[in-house]
């Protein structure tokens, strides 16, 4: 397992390193934010199925730096997304409480502007190049906030997933790296499981084939 130190650096690489890959999920982030207030809604199969694209992203870069253990987390959550995601049916998702879509929001932010990692040049850098997709927490922050305004795609499995990775990642990089910043994932992860445990959490089951 790598020191704390080696981890920081090599998430810092990551985050210095493959600007273009954070500009350009950025911009698909914004276009999809955008689709969304325009009133698009994606179906509960396609957009639960979609979340694994950012858990990919970030497992190809931890693989290609080295980091074997996000890598396999990452991949696998991934494939366990993907599995839940394809079970959902082909209808539109349902629309979230106005709290959990007020957490969504902010969750989407946070992930956004993730604060941490890039060096040197001005802040405004983080508007459009803080590593969103490209290293755990800020990709699970806005992945756990597109749950989270999608009600958690009527999925309980779905939202007790991506929430219990989001609060090991919260928790390691808070506790384990020094990154106390990373406390706000754990207050969306907390908010997906409380979604997801509600009683009022409308949890469709996939139609059978005929």
């Amino acid at each position: 397992m790598p020191t704390p130190t080696q981890i920081l650096q090599a998430l810092a690489a990551i985050a210095n390193e493959q600007l273009f890959l954070a500009i350009s999920w950025h911009a698909l982030i914004g276009l999809t934010v955008i689709g969304i207030v325009l009133g698009w809604r994606p179906t509960k199969k396609a957009g639960a199925a979609a979340l694994a694209l950012p858990l990919l992203s970030v497992s190809a870069l931890a693989w290609a730096y080295k980091n074997p253990f996000n890598g396999i987390v990452f991949l696998l959550s991934a494939m366990a997304v993907i599995a839940i995601g394809l079970r959902r049916p082909q209808e539109k998702v349902d629309p979230a409480p106005v709290w959990a879509s007020v957490a969504g929001a902010v969750m989407i932010i946070f992930g956004w502007v993730y604060p941490h990692f890039l060096e040197g040049g001005p802040w405004l850098r983080y508007l459009y190049a803080a590593p969103s997709g490209l290293i755990p927490c800020p990709t699970l922050s806005f992945v756990i906030g597109f749950a989270l305004l999608a009600n958690g795609f009527s999925s309980r499995s779905l939202s007790i997933t991506l929430g219990a990775i989001g609060v090991f990642y919260a928790l390691f990089g808070a506790l384990r790296l020094g990154v106390r910043i990373d406390l706000v994932l754990l207050l969306g992860a907390v908010a997906l499981f409380i979604l997801a445990l509600s009683p009022r959490f409308s949890s469709s089951k996939p139609k059978a084939c005929a």
